[in-house]
Order: structure tokens, then C-alpha cells, then sequence
């Protein structure tokens, strides 16, 4: 094996204790699902600014989209962090925020300026959000099929 392969080799053995530890491996789903747990509970704990959230982005009835995407936001997190049905959740959550993203960050339609370019900023950190949570799925759906546990 030539030297650089090498290093790289020895430098991942280093690393894999710390960062293929279950801990972090929680940490990491919890910090992909804290704007989902966050958005959750606040639209459950002001149900009124739920409704008029649903209203700016022209969804009616805003009471069922209120609901519908409080119980998506919180059960899909929970199947995340708990394991249970992982990829699911992965994906239900990759489905609602390329969703979410195309109704609410469209930047192409915006005149040039410091708004389009946050909304642009925003959008494509969204696209990578839910590039992450594909890539949960992936993960989760490769390690159920080699008959690992899925922690």
C-alpha cells in the first residue's frame, strides 16, 4: 500500500472511536432534526402564529396544514432520533423540506438585492439539509440491510 493511503488509513483509525461512537452519532441526528423539533413545538405552542405562517404561504385550510406539518415536523424527528423506522422519517423530513423550500425561498423570483441573496443563501442550505437527511435514509436502509443494527 503506498504511503499516502497509508496515512489516510491510520489517521481515520484515529478518528473512528470518537466519531463512530453512538453518542455522536445521536448528536449528529439531533442537530439535523433541531429546526424540525424547534418548528414543531413552537407552531404547537402558538397555534395562532401556526395559522398565519400556513396563510402567508397560501395553504388552506390552514388549521389541517398547521397539523399536518406540526405532527410531520415532531413524529418524523422522533423516528429519527429514536431509531424506529429511521429512513422513513429521513425521507418524509427530505420530501417536506424540498417542499417547504420551493414555496417559501423563491429567490429566482426576487429582484436583485441583499433579500434574494439571503433567500438564495437559505435555499441552498436547505438543498444540503435535505441531502443530509437522504443520506440518513441512505445509511439506515443499507445498514438494516446487512443485518447490523441501525443505533
Amino acid at each position: 500500500m503506498n504511503a499516502p493511503f497509508q496515512w489516510e488509513r491510520r489517521l481515520a483509525d484515529r478518528a473512528r472511536p470518537l466519531f463512530g461512537a453512538a453518542a455522536v452519532r445521536f448528536l449528529a441526528y439531533l442537530g439535523l432534526c433541531a429546526a424540525y423539533l424547534q418548528g414543531g413545538l413552537v407552531k404547537l405552542t402558538d397555534f395562532p402564529g401556526a395559522l398565519r405562517e400556513m396563510a402567508h404561504f397560501g395553504l388552506s385550510p390552514e388549521p389541517l396544514f398547521a397539523v399536518l406539518v406540526i405532527a410531520l415536523e415532531l413524529v418524523a424527528s422522533i423516528m429519527i432520533l429514536a431509531g424506529r423506522l429511521r429512513w422513513l422519517g429521513a425521507l418524509a423530513l427530505a420530501a417536506f423540506t424540498l417542499v417547504a423550500t420551493g414555496i417559501a425561498l423563491r429567490f429566482w423570483e426576487m429582484p436583485a438585492g441583499q433579500e434574494r441573496f439571503m433567500a438564495a443563501n437559505s435555499f441552498f442550505e436547505h438543498l444540503g439539509l435535505a441531502g443530509g437527511l437522504l443520506l440518513v435514509a441512505w445509511l439506515d436502509l443499507r445498514v438494516s440491510k446487512s443485518g447490523g443494527a441501525a443505533s
